[in-house]
């Protein structure tokens, strides 16, 4: 799965990455949990430009009653994203992309577990595959948008430390995959395969990162030795 995940990467870089129009400087971010605003990337049904909006981590889809299992909708796993009410129309018509510069994973061993900050072998932006939704049970109170990143098996790197994986796009994919008119859903189901592990790295850190509450560079720190 993908539970946390990091962006740090200077918002000059961002836009000429994903091909953007002036946007406001996004602060570096060390610990991006659910349910905590996050970046995205999307394209408008009737305009070519993309556009870089803030959506809430944890998808509450349009015909949702109330928000309250948006927590466990945070992952939607693409072998299935198809045929689960959750997510069927919005991998239609409502992709997005996720930038990232790195993600955590936990890795158990018996009772301990071992933290990982898992991210491009050169250290570089990277787009999560996503999905967004709006949800408005009252006219008179503004939208809530909210998205949810989509996974896959594991790639040799992560076959040891965990059983998922999100699935990360190249950039040549980022047109099909933003483009609602793009319906072919044959041709996205190729884009969710684990991408390529030796173009990762995995670096073991320290447990500051596990609790949401903390941010900032300290999350990265590698493990401190107790002797």
């Amino acid at each position: 799965m993908c539970g946390r995940f990091t962006l740090r990467t200077p918002t000059p870089v961002l836009i000429e990455h994903f091909g953007l129009g002036r946007i406001p400087a996004l602060p570096a971010r060390f610990n991006i949990a659910p349910m905590q605003q996050v970046a995205a990337v999307r394209q408008a049904p009737d305009a070519e430009a993309r556009e870089l909006v803030m959506l809430r981590w944890g998808l509450v889809p349009s015909w949702a009653k109330d928000t309250n299992n948006a927590a466990r909708l945070i992952n939607a796993r693409s072998e299935t994203v198809a045929e689960k009410p959750s997510y069927r129309h919005a991998v239609r018509r409502q992709r997005c992309l996720i930038p990232s510069d790195g993600f955590y994973e936990w890795k158990k061993t018996g009772r301990e577990k071992q933290t990982f900050h898992i991210q491009m072998a050169d250290g570089s932006l990277f787009a999560m595959a996503g999905l967004w939704e709006r949800w408005r049970p009252d006219e008179k109170l503004p939208p809530l948008e909210t998205c949810t990143i989509l996974t896959t098996e594991p790639n040799e790197l992560m076959q040891g430390i965990h059983d998922r994986m999100p699935v990360i796009l190249p950039p040549e994919a980022y047109a099909t995959w933003l483009d609602p008119q793009f319906e072919a859903y044959d041709a996205l189901q190729e884009l969710f395969r684990p991408f390529p592990a030796d173009a990762m790295a995995a670096e073991p850190i320290g447990s500051y990162v596990n609790s949401v509450q903390h941010e900032g560079p300290q999350c990265l720190e590698r493990q401190r030795s107790l002797f």
